[in-house]
């Protein structure tokens, strides 16, 4: 199948106190099937499970990937976890989990679907541009189609699984050139979709949308010491308002929320796949008073700390 078992090879993490700490996140990359042209594969939810009975979810694990999974569930109720929450994909939804994102398998249970999984090369240079906002690490998980789209998305899925099956009936490069075609329509259609708040954002070039952008890159190198608005109006040089508008355009959430969901989302990482206790995470994250961190963790999750962790460990067991 096209996922490469073998763990990447990187430096071990410094933890709080200097200690090395190993990544219990593993990372994998695309490894297609012998004869399979490019990094574009295409299957189905049975036959993956089929195919792989003892792995990644047997026991259930997280893993990252290098790659996109994008899944149509066509019968029954799917649950994969990403970024440590747990998604449910009802029937006629899409799964779509980002180069990057911790996800988890459940095992499928009565769900059927159709699987498609794509490297970000496989796009061409301006398919690229106009889905950046749908391929971001922060777009939606779960994408429920416009009511109009949603049987043209499952046909055109349907026929980019038979064109991925037809491999030998054309040319190498007319193959893929229609696979990539199909791929790159039901891409810009499934854009459509009204969990995409910001549909302008697919035309490109907006100055909301720049600003936000470069917000976001300043959230991920700031998140842990920065946490107020204006601290990365500041940054960005441009009004607390500007931002905020930016922000709401982009995702139709406040500034505060965006970065109150980052530093979540890093909480969740270290308490879970990286094993970091309370105290250490709230230091690591900014809070000056480890009471603080646990009040945040709750308010946002529903447990404390400590019952999220011992709720992971059990699960990777």
């Amino acid at each position: 199948m096209m996922v490469d078992k073998r763990h990447s090879r990187r430096s071990p993490r410094i933890g709080p106190g200097g200690q090395a700490v190993q990544d219990a996140v593993p990372l994998y990359g695309f490894q297609p099937p012998v004869g399979t042209p490019y990094g574009l594969e295409v299957s189905t939810v049975e036959d993956f499970f089929a195919e792989h009975d003892d792995w990644p979810w047997n026991p259930p694990r997280p893993g990252r990937a290098t790659f996109h999974y994008l899944i149509l569930v066509t019968e029954g109720e799917l649950l994969h976890d990403v970024d440590h929450v747990t998604r449910t994909v009802a029937c006629g939804q899409w799964l779509w989990v980002r180069p990057g994102h911790a996800q988890c398998w459940h095992p499928p249970g009565a769900a059927r679907g159709l699987f498609i999984l794509f490297e970000p090369d496989v796009l061409t240079s301006d398919a690229a541009r106009l889905l950046a906002p749908l391929t971001a690490h922060e777009a939606p998980a779960v994408l429920s189609p416009h009511p109009d789209d949603a049987a043209w998305l499952r046909q055109t899925a349907l026929q980019l699984l038979d064109e991925h099956r037809a491999l030998g009936r054309r040319r190498l490069d007319v193959h893929h050139a229609l696979r990539r075609s199909l791929l790159e329509s039901l891409l810009l259609r499934l854009a459509n979709s009204p969990d995409v708040t910001s549909a302008s954002a697919l035309a490109g070039g907006t100055g909301r949308r720049d600003t936000y952008a470069r917000f976001v890159d300043a959230l991920e190198l700031h998140f842990r010491e920065l946490h107020r608005a204006a601290d990365y109006a500041g940054l960005l040089d441009c009004s607390v308002r500007t931002l905020s508008r930016a922000a709401r355009d982009a995702t139709g959430k406040g500034v505060r929320e965006v970065i109150d969901e980052r530093r979540l989302l890093e909480a969740r990482r270290l308490l879970g796949g990286a094993g970091w206790d309370a105290r250490a995470v709230a230091v690591h994250l900014g809070f000056t008073d480890p009471a603080n961190f646990g009040r945040f963790f709750r308010d946002h999750t529903g447990l404390t700390p400590a019952a999220f962790a011992a709720r992971e460990a059990k699960a990777g067991m």
